[in-house]
């Protein structure tokens, strides 16, 4: 153990050493067992329009109008002869982003390739179009920062990818241009590709469709939460640095995202922490209820990077030289360049001990995210790490239906009580439970059905509609006099129906005489 440990402090030092002695970025980590392939796919969605009919011109639109998504996809791959991408050839993926097989030339392309200077030719780990490994991998989605491109972390999705992630990327587009939108309609468009990318995934070799996770980082890491909001395939989150920490005011206005309500497990990397000051010049968009706060249906890992400032999330903006000279003064105290890389590495390893523990069920994982840094062979003054774990089941229909299954449809009336404790006005739909009670009740589980008709007439007691179907349920089940108590309950609430009166005729008549 001892042994173990100082390899890994080496480890890290070699990582503040090498940032000292070399100019520009490095990713430290080493690679996990597998080789990295990367496959570029130029894809539309035709649910949805992107272009104008109208071009620049002032002419009809010639040519595609659905969303076009670059996506890359990182994932294992057969060992391949082929040299490895360099950064210069993750910038140049910018003259087709949404031009596919057309290249332009873009200034942004010429902006990146003069700002990372000599680290254009810096080798990363992805081979193109190697050859995928067979096997199953779960999925990770990286949702890159606003407008940004998918690259912006080709060193996090490689290193998932060697360790048997498959990882798929677009950029981060608006509703209808190339630029994001800082709006609700911005990260609704944000959170619909991030679902059309899950979709995308079944047709991709060897994954592994039960386990998915997203990461998002900055505005990615609020569109990440609206998508898992909206799509429950999404099993976990990360979070690097994401928006929806700052901006929870914006996540109220779409009026369907309730953190408070989600049983998810998510991992949130925080930047060194801002004045009192900066957070006193906030406005409608910063107000609102804390999404950590009110995430306490799903484990919570809260990792504050106390020397790394929000850019430095990004390996790809940690070579970018233009972003320190627009931002000169953002490090606090006296931590430096070396700081980010060392930092970065650790984020690298947390995200993937997280996706481990969750993704792949590791224990050896959650004991790992369960300690303290110092623990982990992390050096002092670098990282604080808080793990505050779920507590019971969130009041939601989804929520509610795992406490069933888990205590058995005879404690539901309990289940809700509780749920109507934590959240008095949650309410199950009277349509959503008839169903549900009638599916039962046509599989065989006729208690079962019955236990939430009586559940629904309880929420619902001037429904006539729940006391018929709990009627129906009883004359089915063969409880004669319960059923006619419940059609004259129904009858009371619901006169002008014609079929009451002759089903409860029809059950005295058959009902046994008293003894």
């Amino acid at each position: 153990m001892a042994r173990s440990v100082f390899v890994l402090l080496c480890v890290l030092c070699s990582a503040n050493s090498l940032a000292r002695d070399v100019p520009g970025f490095r990713f430290v980590e080493k690679p996990g067992p597998y080789n990295v392939g990367l496959q570029v796919v130029d894809q539309y969605d035709y649910s949805r329009v992107f272009r104008s009919p109208i071009d620049d011109l002032a002419k009809p639109y010639d040519g595609e109008r659905a969303r076009p998504l670059q996506t890359l996809i990182w994932y294992p791959a057969d060992h391949s002869d082929k040299p490895p991408m360099t950064v210069a050839d993750y910038v140049s993926l910018l003259s087709t982003e949404t031009s596919f097989g057309r290249p332009e030339t873009s200034a942004d392309e010429k902006e990146w390739l003069t700002a990372i200077g000599e680290t254009a030719a810096a080798r990363l780990w992805a081979v193109r179009d190697a050859t995928p490994m067979s096997g199953r991998h779960p999925i990770v989605i990286y949702a890159p920062s606003l407008s940004s491109a998918s690259w912006e972390n080709a060193d996090l999705c490689e290193y998932l990818a060697s360790h048997g992630y498959i990882v798929i990327a677009s950029p981060s587009m608006g509703p209808m241009t190339r630029e994001m939108s800082f709006s609700v309609a911005g990260f609704n468009a944000q959170a619909r590709d991030i679902s059309f990318l899950i979709g995308y995934a079944t047709t991709v070799a060897n994954v592994d469709t039960s386990k998915i996770a997203v990461i998002g980082y900055s505005w990615g890491g609020i569109s990440n939460l609206v998508a898992a909001a909206r799509d429950d395939r999404i099993r976990a989150l990360v979070s690097l640095d994401g928006s929806l920490r700052q901006y929870p005011g914006l996540l109220k206005q779409s009026g369907d995202v309730h953190p408070e309500e989600m049983a998810i497990p998510m991992i949130y990397f925080a930047k060194q922490e801002d004045t009192l000051e900066h957070w006193a010049l906030g406005s409608e968009v910063n107000a609102g209820p804390s999404v950590l706060n009110s995430w306490t249906h799903g484990d919570l890992i809260t990792v504050r990077m106390l020397g790394l400032v929000h850019e430095e999330m990004s390996s790809m903006f940690q070579r970018n030289e233009t972003v320190w000279e627009r931002f000169p003064n953002e490090q606090n105290a006296d931590y430096g360049r070396e700081d980010g890389i060392l930092g970065y590495a650790l984020i690298a390893r947390y995200t993937l001990q997280f996706l481990d523990a969750y993704m792949k069920q590791d224990p050896t994982a959650m004991a790992f995210l369960k300690r303290a840094p110092a623990e982990n062979s992390v050096p002092k003054h670098v990282m604080a790490v808080r793990f505050r774990a779920a507590s019971g089941a969130p009041p939601s229909l989804t929520g509610f239906r795992s406490e069933a299954a888990r205590r058995g449809f005879d404690h539901i009336a309990d289940i809700y009580s509780a749920m109507r404790l934590e959240k008095p006005d949650f309410q199950l739909g009277e349509g959503a439970v008839d169903t549900w009670a009638s599916h039962l009740i046509d599989h065989g589980h006729v208690l079962d059905g019955i236990e939430l008709l009586k559940l629904n007439a309880r929420m619902h007691p001037e429904s006539g509609g729940v006391y018929f179907s709990l009627a129906e349920a009883y004359a089915n089940s063969g409880q004669i006099q319960l059923a006619i108590e419940n059609y004259k309950i129904c009858l009371r609430l619901w006169p002008t129906n014609p079929d009451i009166d002759n089903k409860i005729h029809a059950l005295n008549a058959v009902k046994p005489s008293p003894k």
